[in-house]
């Protein structure tokens, strides 16, 4: 979708409109709005925003149900902003469109949706760009933070994967300030700068052998075979996917594209934007599928970071030669194509990430690697001449290009809490799983910690003091590497440690990646090891954390929490209003 660029500290407003209905002729004249169906096959037995009721709720059936084929309920994230609460694209806060046809009894909004625009025309007047209306929400981002690239996205309750899948997705790039340029040197701007936005995607061909609507798979069966019982005569949901993989890479909604480059640096943001697909990107002489992999990356064109999803990382660039990238990660580089060979014509974007969930490890050597004829290749560089002088600095030179420090967090927490993640099989039948992806408390009763899984719809059990800075120390129980997102804040990653005695390492801690030495909002958490984040909570409200695979954050792996003035610390464990 469309990139929205934005200054700090100068504050924008957006009117986010779901418009997803066709205009249609009636017979006796004149027209009427008519809604569109989901383009992918909803599943109406998760919990999920369900507008025809009871809404933001798993819904009980006699018979085993087809897809949702009603109106398309939607309501945005900008992921990264540090937005209050009624603008930050809460799940339950999503909202129809306005269409003429709508089913009786069908709610038009979400269960937070009134509460929030109460709220945010408390604040911000009833005028003509602050009242909200039935088919949308009008949501304002302070910007008060680091500059950093953002990027937006649907938020509805069970329904994200599908909405995401379909679009929107955009960046929204966060400019200026006091950590918004570097202390020395200049980066490349204007033409010399662009973001890479990278999905994976699955198309239908029609007979014509056109592209035709996206695929996305209808049955469970699509993920393991499994063909039933579905509910009600098991817990198996009979549709959704819990990891889905499409089989092209698509980039700012191209498949396989290439981009003239002159032989001078870029910078080029990249976002992982995909529902489930772990990235490993190297930059490469040649991706023809016969090379064996892993391939060797390029020696002299390198991947210079120079930030993450907070902003520029500390002091300096850093040089890497590949990229690890889970879904909503995102990383600011310099890649300077003037290092490449005179006789170099053209670079190559490779992905030697899996085509199947990640648990960590080393490409063919833990997992094979993406298919070299598909999802192995991203996209292409062509090299041309440069057409002037480049005046932005090099940061193979050391000083020519220093970065701002990072600000500092307290060093002593003011509470360190202990989170989980945790899959669940069929409880009814045997070898049936997962059902659904859930994040909990920890159980340290035993002679090994254990995690308490939670659903969505359970009392808060993370409430946070306005203004405190805590440690949440993340463990996963589950056999895969998942992205975990918290919104309102950036955090920082502190380290990891092994608490499964069956893995090597166990006990052992070992510091964060170089590149997460700066603010980040997502962070990948490898199976058996607890990953430690440090974050300042200072905006009350309600919010979510959740992982972003994004199948697992629509069955149960997202849970809200709250940030409370520290009167109201009696209420922790209930649901609190902001």
């Amino acid at each position: 979708a469309f990139t929205i660029e934005a200054q700090v500290n100068k504050p924008v407003r957006v009117r986010w409109v779901n418009q997803l209905y066709k205009t249609v002729e009636l017979a006796g004249g004149g027209t009427k709005k008519a809604y569109l169906p989901h383009l992918l096959p909803v599943d109406p037995t998760l919990h999920w925003a369900n507008p025809p009721g009871p809404i933001d709720s798993r819904p009980s059936f006699e018979a085993t149900p087809g897809t949702y084929l009603g109106p398309v309920p939607a309501v945005v994230h900008v992921h990264g902003a540090h937005a209050t609460d009624e603008s930050d694209g809460y799940a339950e806060a999503w909202f129809l469109p306005a269409a003429d046809d709508l089913p009786a009894g069908y709610s038009k909004h979400g269960g937070w949706y009134q509460r929030f625009k109460h709220k945010f025309e408390g604040m911000h007047g009833t005028g003509p760009n602050a009242a909200w209306s039935d088919d949308s929400a009008v949501f304002q981002y302070p910007n008060n933070q680091r500059a950093a690239t953002i990027w937006y996205h649907d938020h509805t309750l069970g329904m994200t994967r599908l909405n995401v899948y379909a679009g929107p997705a955009g960046f929204y790039l966060l400019r200026g300030g006091a950590d918004g340029d570097p202390l020395t040197g200049a980066l490349p701007s204007d033409a010399f700068e662009f973001p890479v936005a990278i999905q994976d995607r699955s198309f239908n061909l029609d007979a014509a052998n056109h592209q035709a609507p996206l695929f996305y798979p209808d049955s469970r069966q699509f993920f393991d075979g499994f063909r039933g019982p579905y509910i009600p005569s098991s817990d198996v949901s009979p549709i959704w996917n819990p990891e889905v993989f499409g089989n092209t890479l698509v980039v700012n909604g191209n498949t396989w594209p290439k981009c003239t480059v002159e032989r001078r640096r870029y910078r080029i943001r990249f976002l992982n934007g995909c529902n489930a697909r772990t990235l490993i990107l190297k930059l490469v002489a040649s991706a023809a599928p016969g090379l064996p992999r892993p391939l060797e990356p390029h020696p002299d064109v390198k991947f210079w970071v120079i930030g993450t999803e907070g902003g520029f990382l500390p002091d300096s660039a850093l040089s890497l030669d590949e990229l690890l990238m889970m879904p909503a990660e995102r990383f600011d580089l310099i890649i300077d194509f003037s290092k490449a060979p005179n006789d170099v014509d053209s670079l190559y974007l490779v992905n030697e990430g899996p085509d199947e969930p990640f648990g960590g490890g080393e490409p063919a050597v833990d997992f094979d690697v993406a298919n070299p004829a598909t999802t192995g290749v991203v996209m292409r560089f062509d090299l041309v001449p440069a057409s002037g002088l480049d005046g932005s600095a090099d940061p193979a030179v050391p000083g020519a290009l220093v970065l701002p420090p990072a600000p500092a967090l307290p060093a002593t927490p003011d509470r360190v809490r202990q989170v989980s993640l945790n899959e669940d099989d069929s409880s009814v039948l045997k070898d049936v799983g997962p059902t659904e992806a859930r994040l909990g408390e920890v159980d340290f009763g035993g002679p090994m910690p254990m995690g308490m899984p939670m659903d969505w719809m359970m009392p808060v059990t993370q409430t946070v003091v306005v203004g405190d800075t805590e440690v949440w120390e993340i463990y996963n129980f589950t056999m895969d590497a998942h992205p975990i997102h918290v919104h309102e804040v950036m955090f920082q990653v502190l380290d990891r440690e092994v608490f499964d005695p069956m893995l090597p390492g166990y006990g052992a801690v070992r510091p964060r990646e170089a590149w997460e030495a700066g603010y980040k909002d997502t962070v990948v958490c490898y199976p058996g090891e607890i990953t430690r984040i440090k974050a300042r909570f200072d905006l009350a409200g309600r919010y979510v954390w959740h992982c972003h695979i994004v199948e697992h954050e629509d069955n149960e792996m997202m849970r809200p929490y709250d940030v409370v003035h520290r009167q109201y610390m009696p209420l922790m464990g209930k649901n609190i209003a902001p």
